[in-house]
């Protein structure tokens, strides 16, 4: 394009190699191949440093929800950067950081009317837990402190935040973490043998999972329940019919907060701003992050309800808990811009009136012989790899290996398409694309899924 920047590949290359330390990434993969460098994107299109296209199937990583590009939200950064570029929210306030939590508060089911900003997800995960603590010692129940969370989700690398997450392979190295989180099952209906006619009485199932857990470690040191809309990792369980509403039940015999971990499912990924509004369940405290900027600039929030806030209004009573660039004049700004196009495009509308589509094109694929299930709801897929779709028989530990890390990755990516291919429980590939997608960018993606996967199914 005229007036792009040059880069020297081969000097990144290099410096990547010597000094980049990149995240969650197996660095001996680039021993001998070049590091991908994105330098440019474009409504739902990544370009890499060669000038190569590809499909942003993954909305950066759950964030991009405008696509690249918005000059809106470049403009709203600078003018904020030249007016106001830096002030913390430590007994100081900007009016950004007011105008985004009245407006997000606004959004949000019932009275969760207080904002307590993050710079990420695991920052608002870390926060939640550190404020249903703190809550229950203030109103007389300090016991209070445990977490149940679900088998297999993720909930953020912070301490705090890795012991709530139930992925056992990527704990074990920063052990030992925060004691008392204990996990419970979680909504992988495809994965449910003894509920196959009754998605139902499997999620009534499941939901009554959490209340034996806090009765077996005792209600009165149970303090929170985190649960995702949508879990993400394990490749996108939707909740089943009457689930939240057995798990909001539950909550409310045993006084144990509802955290709704809305980190990705938050701001029109699901359709609306927030999951618990899809589903239809009323949280005592949501986290979220990604979406709410677009990833235009960094942000995450922990929305809180009247009643958490309450303790903390009185006499010299202080949540002693905060981020230095948490609620950022810039990040903020930016924000309220990217609401502000989410209300005038109609984005939450356009998923909505889209999913459909977006489901019908991904289940084409279900004509393979490796595709067992295809899952998810609004513009967040997940597609489950199998070995056997009869027997629903999925690979081993060498083949999973092989599969994800040997081929799929880099043969989607080679394809033009850049998603996750991901074992953190059984295989799958994983689709949540910017919310501007339409049909010519689903049939984008299910075509370069049904050439990779074709021949991913030749390789086992």
């Amino acid at each position: 394009m005229p007036g792009e920047t040059a880069y020297d590949n081969a000097r990144l290359q290099q410096a990547a190699r010597d000094h980049l330390w990149m995240h969650f990434t197996r660095h001996s993969a680039y021993d001998s191949a070049d590091v991908p460098v994105i330098v440019r994107g474009e409504g739902p299109y990544i370009y890499d440093i060669n000038g190569k296209r590809y499909l942003d199937g993954l909305a950066g990583l759950f964030v991009s929800q405008l696509g690249h590009g918005r000059k809106e939200l470049a403009e709203a950064a600078a003018k904020q950067t030249e007016r106001l570029a830096f002030m913390p929210l430590w007994s100081y306030a900007h009016p950004n950081a007011i105008e985004l939590a009245e407006r997000v508060a606004g959004y949000a089911p019932g009275d969760l009317n207080r904002v307590f900003f993050t710079t990420g997800g695991g920052e608002a995960v870390e926060s939640a837990w550190k404020l249903a603590k703190n809550y229950f010692k203030l109103v007389g129940k300090p016991a209070k402190h445990k977490v149940v969370s679900r088998a297999i989700a993720y909930h953020g690398t912070p301490a705090g935040a890795l012991s709530i997450t139930g992925l056992p392979g990527i704990k074990a190295p920063f052990e030992p973490l925060v004691p008392s989180t204990f996990r419970v099952p979680n909504t992988n209906y495809y994965r449910a043998p003894y509920f196959e006619d009754d998605e139902k009485k499997f999620g009534l199932w499941a939901a009554n999972e959490i209340a034996r857990a806090i009765e077996n470690e005792g209600p009165e040191t149970v303090a929170a329940v985190f649960l995702e809309p949508v879990q993400n990792s394990g490749g996108c369980f939707p909740p089943p019919p009457g689930y939240f509403d057995r798990v909001r039940e539950i909550c409310d015999e045993y006084d144990v907060l509802l955290v709704s971990d809305e980190v990705i499912c938050a701001f029109g990924r699901l359709g609306h701003m927030f999951g618990a509004e899809r589903y239809g369940y009323q949280p005592d405290i949501i986290t979220c992050a990604k979406g709410i900027t677009s990833g235009y600039a960094p942000l995450g929030a922990m929305i809180a309800t009247d009643r958490l806030m309450e303790p903390f209004l009185h006499g010299s009573e202080t949540f002693l808990h905060g981020y230095t660039f948490g609620g950022h004049p810039v990040s903020t700004a930016v924000a309220m811009a990217n609401l502000d196009i989410f209300e005038k495009e109609r984005i939450n509308e356009h998923v909505r009136e889209n999913e459909g589509a977006f489901r019908e094109t991904l289940e084409k694929l279900k004509d393979l012989p490796i595709v067992g299930d295809v899952r998810g709801d609004g513009f967040f897929f997940g597609i489950e790899l199998v070995k056997d779709k009869f027997t629903k028989e999925t690979f081993n530990e060498e083949e999973s290996e092989k599969l994800l890390r040997g081929f799929l990755s880099k043969a989607l990516y080679e394809g033009g398409l850049y998603c996750r291919a991901d074992d953190r429980g059984d295989p799958v590939v994983q689709l949540a694309p910017p919310l501007i997608c339409d049909q010519q960018h689903f049939d984008e993606m299910e075509q370069i899924l049904r050439s990779v996967l074709t021949e991913a199914g030749t390789l086992l």
